[in-house]
């Protein structure tokens, strides 16, 4: 197993920071003169109360290996935000109207005890909001432009045989930048399975 920092300057994701449709009604809370002017002071001088730039994220730390079962695995943490991927490669057929294209299947799932929002289906709705949001990254449209994943790639011999890529994801707690974290548990696993 391997532990390393990945920082945002040498972190590539696939347009990561999207926000996400939130079901139900957000709340709005208001802030008091001396928070808004903290805010626009860090605004000002250009930092985060945790001492980052603005535009920089919270360092990234990745372990690999984490899963045995599965052909590439990683628990990524930003902050006290904690998520752990797995990717199972499967051979397969093609499907007739892509012979010349694998498969993806993505599923994130949003354990109730990260985030108290969770429990029920306020985490079935979201589990299933981040699944179409990292599909979108991954796969991207319905042309297949701008995706992260080349499925032509996971051609053996076309029409014939395929790799199946099934993706899992489990939010264990949640801080922030879950798209971020989510996509990076990704990313790093993807890189293993077909290598192996």
């Amino acid at each position: 197993m391997r532990l390393q920092n990945y920082g945002f300057r040498n972190f590539v994701g696939c347009g990561f920071g999207i926000l996400l449709p939130m079901s139900g009604p957000v709340k709005m809370v208001g802030l008091s003169l001396g928070e808004k002017h903290f805010i626009k002071g860090g605004i000002d001088q250009n930092i985060r109360s945790d001492g980052r730039k603005r535009d920089y994220y919270r360092p990234i730390f990745v372990e690999t290996g984490v899963i045995p079962q599965a052909n590439g695995s990683a628990r990524v943490r930003m902050g006290a935000t904690e998520v752990i991927a797995s990717v199972k490669a499967e051979l397969g057929k093609p499907s007739a109207l892509h012979p010349d294209k694998g498969k993806v299947v993505i599923f994130v799932d949003c354990s109730a005890v990260a985030e108290p929002t969770f429990e029920g289906r306020g985490g079935e709705e979201l589990s299933a909001e981040l699944s179409v949001a990292l599909e979108r990254c991954l796969l991207g449209g319905t042309s297949g432009a701008g995706a992260g994943i080349d499925l032509t790639s996971l051609i053996v011999a076309e029409g014939k045989i395929c790799w199946d890529l099934y993706i899992d994801s489990l939010v264990i707690s949640s801080d922030g930048n879950l798209l971020d974290a989510l996509g990076a548990s990704i990313k790093v696993p993807y890189d293993d399975p077909l290598d192996a």
